[in-house]
């Protein structure tokens, strides 16, 4: 357990290195949601946001294989439940993200009249934008939860180090 001053700088490390690896997954489920919106857009027909509702749906996919193998790879699974769990709840949060950051498409392409291809990007990514702060907030508060001792499946207790003892002035040994 780690205490005192070095403590803070511990926790925030920790918190860093996972933000850093959600936003690396992120990213790339950036690239393939946008990817994917603008190849259906120029492809298809589609209408902007039925194209926008199915990248989002293979972002989320590639997203789950990333943050499941790479982002929260220690964090435990007790069993096959617990996957299903996991499972669940990751697509019921990934859902409500898919629904605020269309819902910023829908609005501005539908509401405003700004269906040109750099409005439709623009507003895809303020949704993403949005629907990232939510979905990383939910998925480490409720899917890819630690153990119930606070820990990951894998993570180690801190050592303790011991404190040099400070030398009392004016002590002195006698020989």
């Amino acid at each position: 357990m780690v205490s005192g001053r070095h403590a803070l700088p511990s926790r925030w490390g920790k918190l860093y290195r996972e933000i850093a690896k959600f936003g690396m997954v992120g990213a790339s489920g950036f690239v393939v949601n946008l990817a994917v919106f603008n190849l259906v857009r120029t492809v298809t027909d589609w209408q902007t946001v039925r194209a926008s509702v199915l990248a989002t749906v293979v972002a989320i996919i590639s997203n789950y294989l990333g943050l499941r193998y790479f982002a929260y790879r220690n964090r435990d699974q007790e069993d096959r439940n617990s996957r299903r769990k996991e499972l669940t709840l990751f697509l019921l949060f990934s859902a409500i993200g898919l629904v605020i950051e269309n819902s910023v498409l829908y609005a501005t392409t539908y509401g405003l009249g700004w269906d040109s291809t750099l409005a439709t990007n623009i507003s895809k990514f303020l949704g993403i934008g949005v629907a990232t702060l939510f979905r990383f907030w939910s998925y480490r508060t409720w899917v890819f939860r630690t153990t119930p001792g606070g820990r990951t499946a894998d993570s180690r207790p801190e050592p303790v180090v011991p404190r040099p003892e400070p030398a009392l002035s004016g002590s002195r040994e006698k020989a």
